[in-house]
């Protein structure tokens, strides 16, 4: 899940960083008004964290502008104001949460981890792919009845195929989803990590799961057998 913190305030946009990333998350960072409504508009992002103080733009304007663009990325807004009228101007601009600082990070996740689920493509319970199960609440997945360990960087790559299961995807669209889109595409970091989970996944399996097409990318499903 790729994640767009706006947040001019180093210390909190390096605390949620850190924080979004031990979760999973992939995490691009903003600091002003015109630099987040440009990333937004070049990146596929699953959630944006707005900060309502910005300099260039302030949140308000960020999330109208988006939302008359016709964005739906789901907008979590984030400011010291705790009065009713800047809560209703910030929900009345386009933004699908409010949270006031300062926050426990807790309730940032749970309330990130909602919006999500709001998503398209994403629901609440565990995703399937043939016999492998990919639990979201306790992040376990098993094949069969064998239960498969996953580092952090394992669990985000294997929600985020089989959260597209049977679609191809990308060199460049798993490190924009996975890593950011910061991430080194010539890098080998990715091949890696694939080789290390279709290992975990698909040994001692009947049917291998994680595919690759090769000169497109990788997909998540039975073999193609056109």
């Amino acid at each position: 899940m790729l994640i767009l913190v706006v947040e001019d305030e180093r210390k909190v946009a390096s605390f949620i960083k850190r924080g979004l990333e031990e979760e999973s998350y992939a995490v691009d960072l903003a600091t002003t008004g015109p630099d987040a409504e440009l990333l937004a508009q070049l990146n596929p992002y699953d959630l944006i964290v707005l900060d309502l103080m910005l300099p260039g733009k302030d949140g308000i304007e960020v999330c109208r502008s988006l939302r008359e663009r016709g964005s739906t990325i789901p907008i979590l807004m984030l400011t010291a104001r705790d009065s009713l009228r800047d809560t209703v101007e910030g929900l009345d601009s386009g933004a699908d949460d409010y949270l006031t600082k300062p926050f426990a990070f807790e309730e940032f996740l749970a309330r990130v981890r909602a919006l999500l689920r709001r998503g398209p493509t994403s629901g609440g319970g565990p995703l399937r792919c043939a016999d492998l199960v990919l639990d979201r609440s306790t992040r376990r997945a098993r094949r069969g009845e064998r239960d498969i360990p996953l580092t952090n960087r394992e669990y985000a790559l294997l929600e985020f195929l089989m959260r597209r299961a049977g679609k191809v995807q990308s060199r460049t669209v798993i490190a924009q989803h996975v890593w950011g889109v910061d991430f080194d595409t010539e890098s080998n970091v990715i091949d890696v990590t694939l080789s290390h989970l279709r290992h975990k996944v698909d040994q001692s399996a009947g049917e291998p799961l994680i595919q690759t097409v090769r000169g497109f990318g990788y997909f998540i499903g039975p073999p193609d057998r056109r």
